[in-house]
């Protein structure tokens, strides 16, 4: 199905779905500044054909859905959770297996506590519920950040090569970098946002309620996907999610990082369709 802008929670929403309306659905929340473009579509695809209806879609301030001005989001974490709600409303969809990424994981557990009643299952890849007491963003990483500069945001080209870049900073040694997909896909990114810049307000949205407090509450199925060279968020995150919420599954992904390279996706789309297999919980 072709890309759609939902009127959604008082602001314009773009999703897209994948496969059967009638198969479990699959809906994917993808991390900080990254629209839905980068669950990539043979990705989606591949969980389609094997008989999930895969729902994705661009967070406020990234892709087609609507934007802020730079510095000003005037939204919460929960009005994200809940457009993300939205969406499967306006897809129809009572229930579904929630997958989020970074951000979007914690988005997912936000979601799980929020409105359990409209999650069957949750997986959690590369993300935290950010206990004080867990490790912080690795030192290579913040030297790359400190050292990037003022960026143009108006000049496309330097869009463009930092955007690779910050992929490229964030990968693990087990898989090469695929920096001709990685370009091709931030090309398509910049130029169907509605304001690339806006991505920027992911960093200053705040919560409302402490939600990610409450982890060890959360009482639906859940997957934990991380990556063993993860610099943004070290693997001792997975380690305490894993332990934190009740009955929680782990798959390390040795040797990868803050990413989900091509070369992972057998067994990441694997564990996913066994993760949701489940029956439908009943309302």
């Amino acid at each position: 199905m072709a890309e759609q802008i939902l009127k959604v929670n008082g602001v314009e929403i773009c999703a897209e779905s994948f496969g059967k309306p009638t198969d479990p659905a699959i809906l994917l929340i993808m991390g900080a500044q990254m629209s839905m473009l980068w669950w990539e579509e043979e990705f989606c695809q591949r969980i389609a054909k094997a008989g999930r209806f895969v729902i994705r879609f661009d967070n406020r301030d990234v892709g087609r859905s609507t934007t802020y001005e730079v510095g000003q989001p005037g939204y919460t974490f929960e009005d994200m959770a809940d457009d993300a709600v939205h969406v499967l409303d306006a897809f129809g969809v009572q229930q579904a297996h929630v997958v989020g990424m970074s951000m979007g994981g914690m988005l997912t557990q936000i979601i799980a506590l929020r409105h359990p009643e409209r999650v069957r299952t949750i997986i959690l890849h590369a993300t935290s519920n950010f206990a004080p007491d867990l490790p912080p963003i690795d030192e290579k990483l913040m030297e790359f950040f400190s050292n990037m500069g003022e960026i143009n945001w108006e000049d496309e080209h330097e869009v463009l090569a930092v955007a690779v870049a910050s992929s490229k900073v964030l990968i693990g040694s087990k898989h090469p970098f695929d920096e001709a997909r990685v370009r091709e896909l931030a090309q398509i990114d910049i130029a169907r946002s509605n304001h690339y810049a806006s991505k920027n307000n992911h960093a200053f949205v705040t919560a409302s309620e402490p939600y990610l407090l409450r982890t060890a509450e959360i009482a639906v199925p859940a997957l934990v996907i991380h990556g063993t060279e993860d610099l943004l968020i070290p693997f001792a995150h997975a380690l305490h999610l894993a332990n934190n919420i009740p009955g929680a599954v782990l798959l390390t992904l040795e040797g990868t990082g803050h990413e989900l390279p091509r070369g992972d996706w057998d067994i990441v789309i694997e564990a996913i369709l066994k993760h949701t297999s489940g029956r439908r919980v009943r309302l």
